[in-house]
């Protein structure tokens, strides 16, 4: 499989998605239609199960999706937007550095639903720390997602961590909602001790053009 590293670029303009014969396309434009002008999945008029079955039902082809897939082996991962969702949402790639992986983070207080679009990806979910006290944090569950699988995740079920346990670059698609994260960043957690620091995120590329590291 071959991953793009391009030059780099100044931000580009959001680019138009036609519903062509492309269906990682359409999948981004039902997504879109789906959550609407709501706010998110907060409100009533949203379905999770739906955004769920819309993900489902795209079978991955590496050729629809390439041109997102940014890969640098010296990052655990990339974040490559594809889709703001009209405001309601970020749907992001992100591409997972073989034998990395995430820190335990939460999200936000937005819901998470994930992809695989190449390769496995390993979960572990902990459970939220509660209180002062400096423990290790416990394992709630322990999953491994393969290829075209979807997952839920959201901060009332607890917290996580993502890895690539594989020895290729793993792929994965993510959609947000709402898009809090982006906004005001999220926590970070010390598996250990279960203390938190607060965070900040950034994407690798927009619109399938790598930004310029800052």
């Amino acid at each position: 499989m071959t991953f793009l590293f391009p030059t780099k670029i100044k931000w580009p303009v959001e680019p138009s998605i036609e519903n062509n014969g492309n269906r990682f396309d359409q999948l981004v434009l039902g997504l879109k239609k789906a959550l609407g002008p709501s706010s998110g999945l907060d409100s009533a008029d949203v379905n999770v199960m739906e955004l769920m079955k819309l993900m489902e039902e795209y079978n991955t082809q590496e050729n629809e999706w390439l041109k997102f897939a940014f890969a640098d082996k010296c990052m655990e991962y990339t974040r490559n937007l594809v889709d703001e969702g009209n405001g309601k949402s970020n749907l992001l790639v992100l591409v997972w550095t073989p034998g990395k992986g995430s820190p335990v983070h939460d999200h936000g207080n937005a819901h998470c639903l994930m992809k695989i679009l190449k390769g496995n990806l390993t979960e572990i979910q902990y459970a939220f720390p509660s209180g002062d006290k400096e423990q290790p944090m416990r394992v709630i569950s322990e999953n491994t997602h393969k290829e075209n699988a979807v997952a839920y995740m959201a901060d009332e079920l607890g917290v996580h961590r993502i890895c690539n346990r594989g020895q290729d670059f793993a792929v994965s698609l993510h959609l947000y909602t709402p898009p809090n994260v982006n906004k005001r960043g999220h926590r970070i957690f010390d598996k250990k001790t279960g203390k938190s620091s607060h965070v900040g995120d950034s994407y690798y590329s927009v619109y399938g053009r790598q930004l310029p590291k800052e």
